[in-house]
């Protein structure tokens, strides 16, 4: 009984020991300030001492480990050198207050590091829980029985059964069930996705109402969850540039601060003929409030807050320094295929000859493309695709590369294709020609359809815009970005037609990979900050060029996670606004806090020499406005 109840408090001590420390020495405070209180001056001293030793030991110990491997000072030495001093100026002049004092230091020192611990809790705690969307376990089925075996010992070849409302513990693909699966963990899209067989699953993803059969197709650990887990993980050990930068001014500025303090206390009693005493107790609170904690936690905070945000959203940073170069965005450069479209052909148009209808039109040239493997057929079947029951019989059917296909259909010659093809036994309409050269000139794919020698009518294919494109560029202007362009291999006149229907101004088409670098690099020298948004597999070389890559839709993409400095994990648009707005955020929200933490440095100084405060005030301004700044950068924490 003894022992079971021993492991909680365990726990705690492991969970939370600064907050455990500053209590301790809280209550040893109290404890020794009653004692001197009532006359008890060796056990006074004697509290007083272990408060200084429990409430001051990690400060204590990271400020002379950092002296020691790095030749450096740092705040926590600088607090409890003061803390020290005004002990050592109490036992000297017998104003055991002194020590009180020195003690108050420490304990609100404490409390604030116990504090600020608790508030990047909170930050860590979104992290950590991509975490917890990782199965510990996998049901595999061998020799048609079920097995429970750790994930970590899944291997390639293995065949597991998911069942409703279970999550998927490894990347694997389908080859049995239907459902849908909840995505948001990855993808941050929170309506369900219908998955078959042969498509593929992440782990982490939450299966719904139907169970699945899957094959693993690759190692547990290179799952796309378990590698988002390491770039995160890995954006929080990584300073960005304002970080440390304000490092290396901390180094030098401690310096300054123990040099001024050490002059502080030495040169007013000799020109001035100040007392000994009070200059050495001003010069103590000078160390105090001149500490630059509230300017070191002006800018990691927000930018991990900002980070945890966006990988709740699917949008994946890979360092603050991304975070921070979105807010300084001013040009945009798009891929068009696949970003700024859907990437996938459909069927947009329908136009029958005289006495002939849409469907009859559709349905001939579907039941020949179906045995086509051209994007453009698959298009069709998609389209016009027909019950089981009503399917047509077809036979002798042949592909002409770079023309069409023919065949029988119900007996009957049928011909798909491009106009010259259909057009060597067929009379082409006038009107469908000319219908044909404006869909042609707004960069649309034109199929032409004969039977028998005559023309049915003629299928215009295109790969669409998405639904979101025109906002999402208005919303980008809106925003301030200076410039807006479209990068494409695609001929001059689909580009353009595309360019004109979603507000983008500027297009570059007809490139390759090494010309849209060169087009970056243009952008670079006249707008500085230039952010890439791509498919993260083809763009490659323009997404590392750019200040910022950005790849988009890209879920399971080796490329995009590995070239991209950002990553939408969601084929969403708009996620991309929300990118910059996260970004513009944690800039504003670091400069004021900036702002706000040098301020209060400058008003506790002039307070120190014009308002004679006392050293515990010092200490509750400076670890306050620390706490404040801190919990200012959590407030990224909120959509």
């Amino acid at each position: 009984m003894v022992h079971s109840l021993a492991i909680p408090h365990l726990k705690t001590l492991r969970e939370h020991p600064d907050a455990l420390a500053a209590v301790a020495c809280g209550v040893l405070l109290f404890c020794g300030w009653l004692s001197l209180y009532w006359g008890w001056l060796g056990l006074g001293l004697l509290l007083l001492c272990a408060a200084y030793v429990i409430g001051g030991y990690e400060s204590a110990r990271e400020g002379l480990t950092t002296l020691w491997q790095e030749r450096e000072l740092d705040v926590d030495l600088l607090m409890i050198v003061a803390a020290l001093g005004a002990a050592g100026l109490g036992l000297w002049r017998r104003e055991y207050y002194l020590i009180v004092d020195g003690a108050v230091l420490i304990l609100i020192f404490a409390i604030s590091g116990a504090l600020e611990g608790y508030a990047m809790q909170r930050t860590e705690r979104d992290i950590r829980s991509l975490m917890s969307l990782s199965a510990d376990t996998a049901r595999v089925l061998l020799h048609g029985q079920e097995q429970m075996i750790p994930v970590a010992k899944l291997q390639v070849g293995d065949r597991i059964l998911v069942k409703p409302g279970e999550l998927i513990p490894t990347d694997g693909i389908i080859i049995e069930g239907y459902t849908t699966l909840n995505e948001a963990a990855i993808t941050g899209e929170s309506l369900p996705v219908e998955k078959t067989v042969g498509d593929e699953v992440f782990a982490g993803t939450l299966n719904g109402y139907g169970a699945l059969q899957l094959r693993v197709h690759q190692p547990p650990e290179s799952s796309l969850i378990q590698r988002v887990i390491q770039l995160v993980k890995q954006a929080q050990t990584e300073a960005p540039p304002s970080q440390l930068f304000i490092e290396r001014f901390e180094r030098g500025y401690a310096r300054v601060i123990v040099l001024c303090g050490i002059l502080l206390a030495i040169v007013p009693p000799l020109i001035w003929s100040w007392n000994w005493e009070t200059t050495i107790y001003r010069a103590l609170i000078f160390l105090v409030v001149a500490s630059p904690c509230a300017l070191m936690a002006a800018i990691m905070p927000t930018l991990l807050s900002g980070i945890a945000n966006g990988a709740r959203q699917g949008i994946l940073f890979k360092s603050g320094a991304q975070l921070e170069m979105m807010g300084k965005v001013k040009a945009i450069a798009f891929d068009k295929t696949g970003t700024l479209t859907t990437g996938k052909l459909q069927v947009i148009a329908v136009i029958p000859a005289k006495g002939v209808t849409e469907e009859e039109v559709l349905h001939l040239a579907a039941a020949l493309e179906a045995y086509s493997e051209h994007p453009i057929g698959e298009a069709i079947v998609k389209a016009g695709k027909e019950p089981q029951h009503t399917q047509q019989r077809v036979e002798n059917v042949r592909s002409h590369p770079g023309l069409g296909i023919s065949g029988e259909v119900n007996n009957q010659k049928v011909l798909v294709g491009k106009a010259s093809f259909v057009c060597e036994k067929s009379l082409l309409s006038q009107r469908l020609r000319e219908f044909s050269q404006q869909l042609e000139a707004q960069g649309k794919t034109v199929v032409w359809v004969a039977r028998e020698n005559q023309v049915l009518g003629i299928i215009a294919v295109a790969d669409t815009v998405r639904s979101q494109a025109f906002q999402i560029v208005a919303h980008l202007k809106h925003l301030g970005v200076e410039q807006v362009v479209m990068l494409t291999g695609d001929n001059e006149r689909t580009a353009r037609n595309i360019a004109q229907d979603i507000g983008i101004d500027r297009v570059y088409a007809g490139l390759l990979p090494e010309d849209k670098v060169n087009v970056i690099r243009d952008l670079q020298k006249q707008y500085q900050t230039v952010a890439m948004v791509g498919d993260g597999i083809n763009d490659a070389p323009a997404l590392a060029q750019a200040s910022v890559g950005i790849a988009m839709g890209a879920a399971g993409s080796d490329v995009a996670l590995e070239t991209a400095d950002i990553v939408l994990m969601a084929d969403r648009l708009d996620k991309l606004v929300a990118a910059i707005r996260l970004g513009r955020r944690s800039q504003a929200i670091v400069k004021q806090n900036i702002v706000f933490a040098l301020g209060f440095i400058v008003l506790l100084l002039i307070a120190n020499f014009a308002g004679n405060i006392t050293l515990p005030l010092g200490v509750i301004g400076h670890e306050g406005s620390t706490v404040i700044v801190t919990l200012s950068g959590l407030r990224l924490l909120r959509n």
